[in-house]
């Protein structure tokens, strides 16, 4: 449904996309993994014909996203990163507008938006510029739907959302997966990786990895011991500590706890004792398994970044 083939693309002297290739199957949900400035929305705006590449193809569908940009705009649903729905519209008047742009009707393709709607409908009559962030993100993905897409383009649409808010849109998001949808989904967030049915690593334009979220996680195959500390302040102390540690080959902080990667003569007991003589005692140490944020960090240490 979706294919990329070497797709560049430049800001200035700033190279935001390098040979980026990818192929995205029909009815699939993919995710496009990476941190801000990685490249993620440029390469999405490509696709939703916003941007025009420096080089490479990309089609939508088997329309080339350039010269059929017109037809590809009706058969893509475009969620862009910030709110950019009319705010002194209602929900409902936002709706309808956008359902009127596709020369069709809300009551016409309802049985998409249904499940999402209705949560939203109880403040139809709101101004789209009032509403919460969660509710924000309902109608612009109601709206990027009304006119039933083939392809559903969302541009980390849960960033700075609560966390019931982000589960309850990856909800839906298997929902319309289940009707067919195609959809491609950027977020930095990790974990929602493990949603998706493929991902691609990205960071500073350049994919780092394609795969199956638990097969991007097998490919990371060294020792990996978890450091727990009390306060940030001692996690910090503990971090330039380990990186001193010979037998640690990477120390990066993740979340509450430290993530050592060890070679096979360091032990989880070692490291305790190492960092107990340095005056740091009442730590969890143990072996854990590692994740696809792992991978990440190992992987941009191999590419340089």
């Amino acid at each position: 449904m979706i294919s990329i083939e070497n797709i560049e693309k430049s800001y200035g002297a700033t190279q935001a996309l390098k040979s980026i290739s990818l192929e995205v199957a029909k009815g699939e949900l993919f995710g496009l993994i990476g941190p801000d400035g990685a490249g993620k929305s440029s390469l999405m705006r490509i696709l939703v014909t916003l941007l025009r590449p420096d080089s490479g193809k990309a089609s939508l569908d088997g329309l080339d996203v350039v010269a059929d940009f017109r037809k590809i705009r009706e058969m893509v649903g475009y969620m862009p990163g910030r709110f950019s729905l009319y705010a002194d519209l209602t929900v409902a008047e936002n709706l309808e507008f956008f359902a009127t742009v596709f020369g069709t009707t809300v009551e016409a393709n309802y049985h998409l938006i249904k499940d999402i709607y209705r949560q939203i409908e109880p403040f139809k009559n709101r101004p789209a510029g009032k509403l919460s962030g969660g509710m924000k993100q309902k109608l612009a993905l109601s709206c990027a739907l009304i006119h039933a897409p083939k392809v559903l383009v969302l541009d980390e649409p849960t960033t700075g959302v609560d966390a019931v808010s982000r589960k309850e849109f990856w909800e839906m998001l298997k929902k319309l997966k289940a009707l067919g949808i195609t959809i491609l989904v950027s977020t930095p967030y990790m974990d929602e990786a493990m949603l998706c049915d493929r991902v691609a690593l990205i960071q500073s334009g350049q994919i780092l990895s394609v795969d199956t979220p638990q097969s991007i996680t097998r490919q990371f195959t060294k020792r990996l011991v978890g450091v727990e500390t009390a306060s940030s302040s001692e996690r910090y102390a503990c971090i330039g500590l380990l990186r001193k540690l010979q037998g640690t080959e990477s120390v990066f902080a993740f979340g509450e706890s430290i993530h050592v990667t060890c070679n096979e003569h360091l032990t989880s007991t070692s490291i305790s004792q190492y960092l107990e003589d340095k005056g740091h005692s009442g730590l969890t140490i143990k072996e854990i398994t590692p994740g696809i944020e792992d991978l990440f960090m190992e992987l941009m240490q191999h590419h340089g970044n």
